[in-house]
């Protein structure tokens, strides 16, 4: 019998088997990306800055790969991963900082809860502890270092992670400025929207997020819109025309 790295029944897969929930998990990661003291990380290599959607969807394609493959896949994905930022860091002649992996793994947890909530509908505890202990096992096998062993544990690193990880920089202001270029004003200004309904309250202060007021019913309405099944062409609308494949790509059946 087959068997997948993440059970098919499980809310991961539900979770991560919705481009709209996938999208909102990665205008999170996006607020946190542009925060984080390690960015430069990202710099180094010059993919997120050149070029932030399509480094979206790379992104992307390796956590589907992880939550909808078999084991075998997915383990190979998970070290080809590591295999990518250990090429990196030889190439630059330096470590990228252990809570610097973890917070990527935290935000992937978080965000993953905070989408799913916001777009559908609230988690059980024992739901959100499924969604944190598919993470930790991908952090397992990359071996991480100082992962916290329970979901409450997870808790309160994600809120310490936060308070010690997070400024705002030369390079927060550079990034908020590459998106608004490659998503335009009008998707720019959504973006930044989604954001504050999404993010905890230290990205949110940091980055000085203003609420407008007009998300709530355009959330509203884009939920009233599944059932009618036009979500597809709103969410096309949302994002530049030249990803519209990949766009189309991020729903599993």
């Amino acid at each position: 019998m087959q068997r997948y790295f993440v059970d098919k029944d499980s809310i991961v897969r539900k979770i991560w088997g919705k481009a709209d929930v996938q999208l909102f998990i990665f205008a999170g990661a996006a607020a946190d990306f542009a925060l984080n003291k390690a960015v430069d990380w990202l710099y180094f290599t010059g993919r997120l800055p050149a070029d932030p959607l399509g480094r979206l969807f790379s992104t992307v394609a390796y956590a589907r790969r992880i939550i909808f493959s078999d084991e075998d896949a997915a383990l190979a994905a998970i070290d080809q991963i590591t295999a990518i930022h250990k090429a990196v860091e030889k190439n630059r002649g330096a470590q990228i900082p252990d809570w610097a992996y973890r917070d990527v793994l935290f935000l992937l947890i978080d965000y993953s809860i905070r989408s799913f909530e916001l777009l559908d509908r609230e988690l059980t505890g024992p739901e959100r502890t499924e969604v944190f202990t598919v993470f930790y096992r991908v952090g397992c096998r990359m071996q991480l270092a100082g992962l916290p062993a329970s979901y409450p544990e997870w808790l309160s690193m994600r809120y310490d992670h936060l308070q010690k990880n997070l400024v705002s920089s030369k390079f927060t202001v550079d990034l908020y400025r590459q998106y608004k270029k490659h998503l335009g004003n009008f998707r720019y200004a959504i973006l930044k929207q989604v954001q504050f309904r999404l993010v905890p309250a230290r990205v949110n202060k940091l980055l000085g997020l203003k609420n407008k007021y007009w998300l709530t019913p355009l959330l509203g309405f884009y939920k009233f819109s599944r059932s009618l099944k036009l979500e597809g062409v709103l969410r096309t609308a949302l994002l530049p025309p030249a990803y519209k494949a990949q766009i189309r790509e991020l729903d599993v059946d």
